[in-house]
Parts: structure tokens; sequence; C-alpha cells
């Protein structure tokens, strides 16, 4: 159990300090009884706010279609940020809902957004080796010879000692100029370095699936939350 203020605050609804003008403006209950003490105890499940329960009390996680020119970024001074998309509730819960990884501005796709942090110690964890995949379209046709190249684990980027991780590169038949890489591992800028590496600039970068979660028919700026069974 948890104070109510407290509860509130760390879903975005007010802030501690405002609890009691909250609750005198709203109709809360636990287990069906009004309440106004800010520091009465509840269980977020027994909490109803104006006749509704709380908003994801249990956390959040969201897969976004990011589109490009937003930053992964809390600071407003990069840019239009993944998390101006959000509802304003949730750009104020405790803990902050954060991205996993992250995506520059001009990569677009999957990006999981939660507040919840050991789903970010999951996904993001090197020992886990969460798959992620990406389709890139480059500036010149990619050889065959990169497929051996990448599996082998051996590249090394520029101004690092260690090698990428094996990955697993697919190019199209159809366009000899786009590949999907299914990587394990997130290095900084790691796909458009790796095909860099190998003479090749990306042109075009869009994360298809993380794990297992894809973003099926999700429109480029929308969201949607994550059920556990896909988890």
């Amino acid at each position: 159990m948890r104070r109510l203020d407290q509860l509130l605050a760390n879903l975005g609804y007010c802030s501690r300090r405002e609890a009691r003008d909250y609750l005198k403006k709203n109709s809360v209950t636990v287990r069906g009884a009004p309440v106004r003490d800010p520091s009465s105890k509840a269980r977020a499940a027994d909490v109803l706010i104006n006749g509704e329960p709380l908003d994801h009390p249990d956390g959040l996680l969201l897969v976004l279609n990011k589109p490009l020119g937003l930053v992964c970024s809390h600071d407003e001074r990069e840019g239009p940020r993944v998390y101006d998309l959000l509802p304003e509730r949730w750009r104020a819960r405790n803990p902050q809902v954060t991205s996993i990884g992250r995506l520059d501005k001009d990569t677009a796709g999957l990006i999981l957004l939660t507040d919840q942090t050991e789903l970010v110690h999951k996904y993001t964890s090197p020992k886990h080796k969460v798959p992620k995949l990406y389709r890139a379209t480059t500036d010149r046709d990619l050889c065959p010879d990169l497929i051996p190249l990448f599996a082998a684990g051996t590249l090394v980027l520029d101004g690092e000692d260690a090698p990428c991780a094996p990955a697993d590169l697919r190019l199209d038949p159809a366009s000899p100029r786009t590949a999907d890489l299914i990587l394990t591992e997130g290095k900084y800028h790691q796909v458009r370095r790796m095909f860099a590496a190998t003479g090749a600039t990306v042109l075009t970068l869009h994360r298809v699936r993380f794990g297992n979660l894809t973003l099926g028919d999700l429109p480029p700026g929308q969201f949607r939350p994550v059920a556990e069974s896909e988890i």
C-alpha cells in the first residue's frame, strides 16, 4: 500500500504538493469510499478517479513508430522529442518514461518506451542479446561478400578496439541497395558505421523489429501499449 498523494504523483495526476487540491476537485474513492486525505494509504487496484481506474498503475511499456526528425532525448534543447507524442500525464510519471535504447533523428521505426527500469535492463543488457532488425538503403550496390563479413564477428568500427558481435545481413534480391540487418548489440550509430566501414553510406534506416515486437500497421507517430503476452 502507498500513500495516496505519492500514488497520484507517481502516475502523473498531480504533484504531491497539489494532491490535496486534486482530491477536492475530483471524486477519488478507495474500495468505493470517498477519500479526501492525501496521506491515506491504498492499493492502486482499489482506487477510482471519477469512476475510472488508475491509468496503467503497474507501469507503461509502449511500442512507438518513431517518425524521422524526433530525438530520444529528454532535453528540449535537442529538438522535437519522441516524448512529446505522449499524453501529458504520462510525461509527468515518476519514474520517468524513457526509451529503451535510442534511434537518432534520421532513423525511423520501432522504439520502446517505458517507466519500468527493469525492462530497460532486460532489453539493453548485452547478456540478453535481444535481436533488433533494421532495414537500410545505401548509396551503392551491396556485395554478397558483406554477409560473411558481418557474420564473422571480426568487423572493427572506426575508433573502437572490440569488434562487432556477429550480425545477420540479408540482401534484398529485388533491390541491390536494400538490406535487412539483425544486431544483438547497440553500439553508437552501429548500422551506419558498419556499412560505412565497407564503403557504403546509409541513406535511409528503419527499425522493423525489437525482440519479438513489431510495428504491424501502426502509423508513424502513433504508439500502442505492449501486452504481457508479447514480452
